[in-house]
């Protein structure tokens, strides 16, 4: 019986998938996997029972990752699960930037007993008049799946469309319309597009990636979407931009009381992934990797782990150990088991910077004697009977 907690509500649909195999209980003690959207984990003390966390979503800002590596935690996001929730909004987010339609919404509200209002309704409406997108050049910084899919549906509104990214997977590159133009900079964005939207992750190298510099470059009149991480954007450098008429509108989906209410700003409340279609897809891809995790020792989608798959365990058992990427982990492992008379059918090393992941399936059960060994080994950091 595996056990797990819930440290947010999690969609039905996706804690459905557990198996009678699996209880959920109320506290963290004793639970084998943590299921996790927006809880902030960095200052908890996690039981040593816990081997693996799913972040029902993509961001992981609110998850210790170097904390939980060092002792054997695997943690796992649900990236492109949300993707089309996200996608949607920032099509609406251009949409409200290119016609005042907040405004015009706002006026009927206020004018609403009226008795003329409709004739009056057409005197007004001309200070809610703006343009429309197609034709318009869209610049998209990241083509991962959010970006990709947003590339694709502008192109059929009939918008110009730029992408940069150059760690662009491949399946990323398959996906896009082949009308989707590769700008090689983030210059030729800057230069060319009149709509540019940010959807990359939050990283040293990235963090405030749009300041001063970059405002200065783009065309005036500019409209920018962020709808990825608020701190991407240096936000006193942007109110200067639409203070100027740099930027004509700045659309985002992080409130703080820097861009709340201010003039050319549209603030929504962290809405990009807050559909029911996006709770439930990210929930069901969480829950299935911590399945294929307990039950076959699989990695796929980790983010402080390499991923790491042999499929179903066939053999008597299948060991897996978390460790440092350093030099003669394997030779002692084979080592340890070879002395205990233990054969190793099949085997397979990953690694991801300084973490590394090994996968073991064993002709014979591997002794109590044989695992502690392992576990002592300086560098290991966990090793886990799957079967």
């Amino acid at each position: 019986m595996y056990q797990y907690h819930c440290l947010n509500p999690i969609a039905k649909k996706g804690l459905d998938f557990f198996s009678e195999q699996y209880k959920k209980i109320e506290d963290l003690e004793g639970a084998e996997a943590i299921l996790v959207r927006s809880a902030k984990m960095h200052d908890m003390e996690l039981p040593k029972s816990v081997t693996a966390i799913a972040r029902a979503g993509a961001g992981v800002n609110n998850i210790p990752l170097q904390k939980c590596a060092e002792k054997g935690i695997v943690v796992f996001n649900t990236p492109g699960a949300n993707a089309n929730g996200v996608k949607e909004l920032v099509l609406a987010g251009m949409l409200l930037a290119s016609r005042d339609i907040v405004g015009g919404i706002e006026w009927v509200a206020r004018e609403k007993d009226r008795q003329d209002i409709d004739k009056l309704a057409e005197k007004q409406k001309k200070q809610f008049a703006g343009c429309e997108i197609m034709g318009k050049k869209l610049g998209i910084i990241g083509l991962g799946a959010i970006g990709a899919m947003v590339a694709n549906a502008a192109s059929s509104l009939g918008m110009e469309v730029y992408g940069y990214d150059p760690y662009i997977s491949i399946d990323a590159a398959w996906n896009l319309s082949r009308t989707i133009k590769h700008a090689k900079t983030l210059d030729e964005i800057y230069d060319k597009c009149d709509y540019i939207t940010i959807h990359v992750p939050l990283l040293d190298s990235t963090r405030k990636m749009i300041n001063k510099a970059a405002l200065a470059k783009m065309k005036e009149g500019v409209v920018l979407l962020n709808f990825a991480r608020d701190l991407l954007v240096d936000e006193d450098a942007l109110i200067e931009a639409l203070e100027s008429g740099k930027v004509k509108k700045y659309v985002t989906d992080f409130a703080n009381s820097t861009v709340a209410g201010r003039e050319n700003i549209l603030v929504t409340p962290h809405l990009g992934a807050s559909t029911e279609e996006a709770e439930e897809n990210c929930a069901m891809m969480a829950v299935k990797q911590l399945r294929d995790f307990l039950e076959n020792g699989n990695i796929r989608n980790s983010v402080n782990y390499p991923n790491c798959e042999m499929g179903t365990c066939v053999t008597v058992g299948r060991i897996a150990i978390a460790h440092k990427n350093i030099p003669n982990m394997i030779s002692q492992f084979t080592q340890i088991l070879g002395n205990e008379g233990v054969n190793i059918s099949d085997m397979t090393n990953k690694s991801k910077g300084e973490f590394a992941y090994t996968l073991m399936d064993l002709e014979s059960a591997a002794s109590r004697s044989a695992l502690d060994k392992l576990d002592a080994i300086e560098g290991v950091y966990r090793v886990r009977v799957v079967k």
